[in-house]
């Protein structure tokens, strides 16, 4: 049976030219770039956007890629900047355009998600994400839902990891302070 070869060996095909190896890495990362970015962005539309720029960078930088980090880590680091970037674009169209509930209302009725109770919850959610600012969002996403310690965080974002603990208590006490108010206190 035949090893899979490693990030740090993909990247190094990659590099010498076999293109292939970039589908490898691509099909090993895709999934979870998209999922970072439905977490941060919100919905499923405008996270495949972020994918695919994702993916264009990568293409694009990975031949600069240093080996001083792990592959994840700079998949994650570049998930999460363009992430944050797509929201501040988001931002200044919203404040410029005259239809975006429309289009809100567009995107979630194209959710993937399939029940009802799924899609509120997953909606309620995404409310709550939305209303924390970007960088503590960012951390509780990357924190809870990728699972990632805080020193993984710290090295993927360039903070330090007393920051990065006081951004996420701030972000922790700010959903239950927005989730009592909607189910009550238990």
């Amino acid at each position: 049976m035949l090893e899979k070869p490693t990030d740090f060996e993909l990247v190094k095909r990659f590099i010498g030219g076999d293109e292939a190896s970039f589908n490898e890495i691509a099909r090993r990362y895709q999934q979870k770039i998209y999922w970072h970015a439905r977490r941060m962005i919100g919905n499923h539309l405008d996270a495949d956007e972020v994918v695919q720029e994702v993916l264009l960078v990568l293409y694009d930088k990975l031949k600069d890629f240093k080996f001083q980090s792990s592959l994840y880590t700079w998949v994650y680091r570049i998930t999460a900047t363009r992430s944050i970037n797509y929201l501040n674009k988001l931002k200044i169209k919203r404040f410029f355009s005259f239809d975006d509930k429309q289009r809100e209302e567009i995107r979630y009725k194209e959710d993937i998600v399939t029940t009802i109770e799924q899609k509120e919850k997953l909606a309620h959610l995404d409310k709550v994400l939305q209303k924390l600012p970007s960088k503590q969002r960012e951390i509780f996403v990357m924190r809870n839902f990728d699972g990632l310690s805080y020193e993984e965080i710290s090295e993927i974002t360039g903070k330090s990891v007393g920051g990065l603990k006081a951004n996420y208590f701030h972000a922790f006490a700010k959903i239950n302070e927005l989730m009592s108010k909607t189910y009550g206190k238990d």
